[in-house]
Order: C-alpha cells, then structure tokens, then sequence
C-alpha cells in the first residue's frame, strides 16, 4: 500500500518546500488540493499545474489525484436548481478531471459539503436526483479521460446529503459507471453507528481510495482510533489502493501531524500483517 498526504496541511508554505518535506518524510505521493495552486476563481492555469509537476518529479513524487474540488470558488451546487449553476460547476468539475489526468493522478475526491447540501426551500429528494445527475454526467467525462470521480459520505454536522456509507454506495450503484465510485474516510465512518470493519466490507465492490485521519480530525494516531483492524478489514477485502492523510487539525505542527502519522500508520500496518487484533463490533470506532 502506499502512503500519501494531502497538501494542504502545508499550505503555508511554498510549493516547492511542501513537497521537499513530503518527499523526505517518507510519503510516496501528493493529494492535491486545487485551490493550493488556484487562480481567485478557482482554476489552476497550465503554467501553475507544469510547476506542480516539475516539482513533484523532483522530489519523486506521484499524484493520487485530487480533493477539496470546488474549495475557492464561488456560487457552484452539484444539486442546484438554475441549471445554468449547474453548467457551470460541471464546467469547473471538467477542468479539475483535465488536471488530474495531466498531472497523472487518478482519483477526484468529491466531498464539498457546501456544494452539496439542500439549499433553503428546496425537496431534499429534488437536490439530490439533480446532484446524482450531475455525478453521472461528470462520470463520462472522467471515463474518457481515464481518471475515477469518489463520492465520499460526510457526517450530518457537514451536511444533509449522502452522510452514510450505504447512501454513497446507493448512488453509486445507481449511476452504474466504473468512472464513479466512492472513497471511504475514517473521521466520516467514525460518524456512523456501523462499525468501520463492516463499512469497508459494505463498500468494497465499489471502493477507489482511502483516506487516513482520526475520529477526532486529527491525523491517525492523534487520538483514539485503532488503525489496526482498519488494515485488516481492508486486506480482508483486498483493497491495496492508496492511504492518503487527511488531517483537519494541525495543532501540534504540520511537520509533527504528518511524520507521526505516517509512522503510526506505517506500524499498524505490520501489526495487522502478523495478525495483532482482528476485526469485531467493537474495533476501529
């Protein structure tokens, strides 16, 4: 399995710097986060995106793909009732797919929680049908440039659409396209009453990625969420994608969040390799 970070946790600092550090800490790829390297509007022009690459090659690095789609923009809904709107965050959607697949990334993790949820007035049920056609749509031109869309649950506090992982893999399975699939993250299953072992196996046949963080947001290891039966529940169904950390809170320093997290996540590992804990009710929450 291999291990990435998200960039942003060091979106202080330049580019350059970020992915030296990545690079020397252990990690093998980057999950970028467009607006780290966007325009005002969001969009990441070619000269920006040519400097991405040149110095990810630098440093040895590969991108996962991408994540926090529509952080940075303005005025776009997945769901939203102005097709016009709609247009243009597929629009917007398009160019992150492009960029994915230029800066040879595979996955584009979809959370946006502000782009998703039901706005004021409108049937629950009408913002999502219209979401999930935009999910389909945004799948064929995913498809065709041979990078993956993953729907992703989020807990209820963030929003009110798609918050378990039996609704993403509803929607999934709905849109019935191998270009859209889902990506599971601990602190989101952390949210559900179902154990993280059974969530893995219930998303299995429909799983693309994997996002490594604490129930409390911090990175794996910064709080009380056993990683181990999480390793194991994923070699059980025999995913050996990308684990990608994912830290909201960087209180104790960037630098510290991503070096312990990668050598908590690089030990739990082996500890569930010789078979240390095995998954039950009880684990991983």
């Amino acid at each position: 399995m291999r291990f990435a970070l998200c960039n942003e946790l060091l979106d202080d600092r330049p580019l350059d710097e970020a992915f030296r550090f990545i690079a020397e800490t252990g990690y093998e790829a980057v999950e970028l986060a467009p607006y780290t390297i966007a325009e005002s509007d969001g969009t990441v022009t070619p000269e920006r995106a040519a400097e991405a690459a040149r110095l990810a090659a630098r440093y040895g690095l590969d991108f996962t793909g991408l994540h926090w789609l529509l952080a940075g923009t303005r005025d776009l809904h997945v769901g939203a009732a102005d097709p016009e709107r709609r247009r243009r965050t597929l629009d917007h959607l398009t160019h992150l797919t492009r960029l994915c697949a230029d800066l040879g990334g595979r996955v584009l993790v979809f959370g946006s929680p502000g782009q998703r949820s039901t706005p004021p007035g409108t049937p629950p049920e009408e913002n999502l049908a219209r979401a999930v056609d935009t999910f389909a749509t945004w799948g064929r031109t995913a498809a065709a440039l041979g990078v993956t869309v993953c729907l992703e649950a989020l807990p209820v506090a963030e929003t009110d659409m798609l918050n378990t992982t039996q609704e993403v893999v509803d929607v999934v399975r709905a849109i019935d396209s191998p270009a859209v699939r889902m990506v599971l993250d601990v602190k989101s299953m952390s949210d559900e009453r179902v154990p993280i072992p059974r969530l893995v196996e219930l998303a299995a046949p429909h799983l693309a990625y994997f996002q490594a963080n604490d129930a409390n947001r911090g990175g794996p290891g910064f709080g009380t969420t056993d990683f181990v039966p999480v390793f194991q529940a994923l070699a059980a169904v025999g995913y050996d994608g990308d684990m990608s950390v994912e830290a909201f809170d960087a209180t104790p320093g960037a630098e510290t969040v991503a070096r312990r997290s990668l050598t908590y996540l690089r030990d739990c590992a082996v500890r569930a390799a010789r078979g240390d804990a095995t998954p039950d009710e009880g684990a991983a929450r």
